[in-house]
């Protein structure tokens, strides 16, 4: 069973590592990190470089494609090579899901037109605009449309542990989450900006435009 995870300059590392760390401890998945082209890609802040060892035109027909948000989607909106391969690759995979503002690219391909999705809180305005309809909720399933969203960042590894029952069983899926020992227990209760207090969120901001 073939899973693709397209890299782009900019993205988010965990939104694709977080569901390679889950899929690719079944035997009878097999993870591919595709792109433009093969060879590294860099990551939003150009800290971290991954390798994608596919092109998009070596692999035109994945089972499951899983889509890594990041600022670098910012780039997708209006189309482009990522989008055009989710598009054409779409009708033939068993899920297109997504991380993050990975539902951007979605929403591009034209593949969440009037349906539910989430993404990032920080990019629901931009979500919107793609024709889909946001919604708060960590992991939302469309599976008559083979279409799964997640929310931010770390919403990925809860989708990946789901998408390992649904291609596999509950058994496996389980057993991934066991593998990854996949157990959190946060000292903050602090995922989402309405649980935290404003001087927590400016904060963040300054972070937010000292990464910019």
């Amino acid at each position: 069973m073939q899973v693709a995870i397209p890299l782009f300059p900019r993205l988010t590392a965990l939104d694709a590592i977080g569901p390679y760390e889950v899929l690719q401890r079944i035997p009878e998945i097999d993870v591919t990190f595709v792109g433009a082209q093969r060879g590294e890609v860099r990551t939003e802040n150009g800290l971290l470089g991954l390798t994608a060892d596919a092109a998009f035109d070596e692999l035109p027909a994945p089972d499951v494609i899983v889509v890594p948000g990041g600022i670098g989607t910012r780039a997708f909106t209006n189309g482009g090579a990522v989008v055009d391969w989710v598009k054409a690759a779409h009708p033939s995979t068993r899920f297109t899901t997504s991380v993050c503002t990975g539902s951007l690219v979605l929403g591009a391909a034209g593949l969440l037109d009037g349906l539910t999705a989430t993404t990032h809180w920080g990019a629901v305005g931009l979500l919107a605009r793609t024709g889909a309809k946001p919604v708060e909720q960590r992991v939302v399933e469309h599976l008559e449309e083979r279409i799964i969203t997640a929310a931010g960042v770390s919403s990925g590894i809860d989708m990946a542990i789901r998408l390992v029952e649904l291609l596999v069983d509950d058994l496996a899926a389980q057993a991934a989450q066991v593998f990854i020992e996949y157990d959190p227990q946060p000292p903050f209760d602090a995922g989402h900006p309405c649980k935290v207090t404003p001087e927590v969120m400016a904060r963040l901001a300054e972070y937010r435009s000292a990464r910019s």
